[in-house]
C-alpha cells in the first residue's frame, strides 16, 4: 500500500514555492523523497534562501528564478530544468497574487495583472511542462485553486474570476490530456496558518473570530495538512482521480454556517 504513495526520486516544480503554502508542499514533497525544483520571480536571494532551508532538512532541492508569466521564460526554464534536474513529473501551479480593491475601484490593468498570474500562467507552465509528460505517457499536475472558486467575497473579485476560471481550466486539462496518463487535478486551500496570517490569528480579532466561527474545525488549518493532499495527487493512488477540485478546508464549503444565538 505504501508503494501507491511512493514519490521518491520524482522532480516536482512548485511555481511560488519561496515562502507560504508553496514552501510547506514543497517540504511535504521534499519529506518523503521528491526533488524539488523551487520557483520564485522577486529575487534570486529568496530562492537561495529557500533552497538552503530545505536542504537543511535534509530535502534534495535546487532553485530555478523565472517569470510564470513569460512564456518565452517558462519555455527555456523548463527545457534546462529537465536537461540539468530530470523529467518534471509532478508539477503544483502555485504562484499567485491577490488584490484586495472592490471592483467598482479596481483599475483594469489590476484586474488584468491577477488574471495573469493567478489564470493564465499555469496555462503557460502546464502547456510546456504537459508536452514532455504527455511523451512519456506519465505526469501529475495540480492547480492551487480556493475557496473563491466556489464562492465570492467582498474586494476579491479579480482573484474569485482567476481561480473560479483556474477550476474549469482544471477540468479541461483533463479533459484533453487523461488519455496521455496525465492526472490534473486542483488543491483548494481553506484559511491557513502562515507567517502572513500571523498579525490577524489572534483572540479579539474579527477576522481570526470570524475565521474559527465559519469553520466547522474551529480552528485554523496547518500548512502541513496540506501536503497530504499534494502527496496523494502527486502518486499512483490518485491514478484514476482527474479534473477533481480537493478542497482543504476544515468543511468550510460544506456548511452555510450557524446563527449567531447557536452554541
Amino acid at each position: 500500500m505504501t508503494n501507491l504513495f511512493d514519490i521518491k526520486g520524482k522532480v516536482a516544480l512548485i511555481t511560488g514555492s519561496t515562502h507560504g503554502l508553496g514552501m510547506a508542499m514543497a517540504k511535504g514533497l521534499g519529506e518523503v523523497g521528491a526533488t524539488i525544483v523551487v520557483n520564485g520571480n522577486s529575487s534570486q536571494e529568496k530562492i537561495d534562501a529557500a533552497v538552503a532551508e530545505l536542504k537543511s532538512e535534509g530535502i534534495n532541492a535546487v532553485g530555478y528564478k523565472f517569470n510564470v508569466t513569460d512564456e518565452q521564460e517558462v519555455k527555456t526554464a523548463v527545457a534546462k530544468i529537465e536537461s540539468e534536474v530530470g523529467p518534471i513529473a509532478i508539477l503544483i501551479n502555485n504562484a499567485g497574487i491577490i488584490k484586495r480593491i472592490p471592483l467598482i475601484e479596481m483599475e483594469v490593468a489590476d484586474f488584468k495583472e491577477v488574471i495573469d498570474i493567478d489564470l493564465v500562467s499555469p496555462f503557460i507552465v502546464s502547456k510546456h511542462v504537459a508536452k514532455g509528460m504527455i511523451e512519456r505517457r506519465q505526469g501529475k499536475i495540480i492547480n492551487i485553486c480556493s475557496m473563491m472558486s466556489e464562492l465570492g467575497r467582498n474586494t476579491v473579485g479579480a482573484y474569485a474570476a482567476a481561480k473560479g476560471g483556474l477550476k474549469m481550466l482544471t477540468k479541461n486539462m483533463a479533459t484533453e490530456w487523461a488519455k496521455y496518463n496525465v492526472q490534473i487535478n486542483g488543491i483548494g486551500p481553506g484559511y491557513f496558518a502562515t507567517e502572513q496570517t500571523k498579525p490577524i490569528r489572534v483572540d479579539g480579532h474579527p477576522f481570526n473570530d470570524f475565521i474559527i466561527s465559519r469553520t466547522p474545525a474551529a480552528k485554523w488549518g496547518d500548512p502541513s495538512d496540506l501536503a497530504g493532499a499534494a502527496i496523494f495527487l502527486s502518486s499512483k493512488a490518485s491514478d484514476f482521480v482527474n479534473g477533481h477540485i480537493l478542497y482543504v478546508d476544515g468543511g468550510i464549503l460544506a456548511t452555510i454556517g450557524k446563527p449567531s444565538n447557536e452554541e
